[in-house]
């Protein structure tokens, strides 16, 4: 599309209008300032939810692309739960590209036990983390690959997945 702008004033406009018509820049305009950040979407997990998600053990995280509005790949993942929050970490640390994009883009999907739900990636670090390597020894006990999964490589790359509020 070509246009011909008449004047600095009307490229100004036109390139307003352009702006606003990208999928990210609608969403944003039509929130609160504060409603497009991730943190105050932050709902919970019913406790019937996050067991069928622990039960289930099909966890497939789906953090959004580079454009905010693309699902990526679901990818297949361990889960834990610790005091009613959901956990997961990269196998291949943070140079997981599914690690990369949660913790670039900070929401995105999960898909599990028959449920799709947004959601927020939140990458955490600390002493929680000796009480997620416990859940993972409790629940992965009888596989070869626990002992990577509670290892330093995995261990960075810990993310909490906090649903979206109903409503957000």
């Amino acid at each position: 599309m070509i246009l011909k702008a008449t004047s600095f004033r009307s490229a100004a406009a036109l390139l307003s209008v352009m702006a606003l018509t990208t999928p990210s820049a609608l969403y944003a305009a039509s929130s609160p300032a504060d409603a497009s950040t991730p943190q105050s979407q932050a709902g919970t997990w019913s406790r019937d939810d996050l067991q069928r998600i622990i039960k289930a053990d099909d966890l497939k995280v789906s953090p959004f692309r580079e454009d905010g509005v693309t699902y990526g790949t679901p990818t297949w993942i361990w889960c834990v739960e610790v005091d009613g929050s959901l956990y997961v970490r990269a196998y291949n640390g943070k140079a997981s590209r599914w690690y990369q994009a949660a913790v670039r883009e900070k929401a995105g999907q999960v898909i599990a036990a028959g449920m799709t739900r947004k959601v927020i990636f939140e990458a955490v670090d600390g002493e929680i983390n000796d009480r997620i390597d416990e859940a993972y020894r409790a629940k992965y006990k009888a596989s070869p690959y626990l002992e990577p999964m509670i290892g330093e490589r995995a261990r960075a790359a810990t993310v909490r997945i906090i649903p979206v509020a109903s409503g957000a």
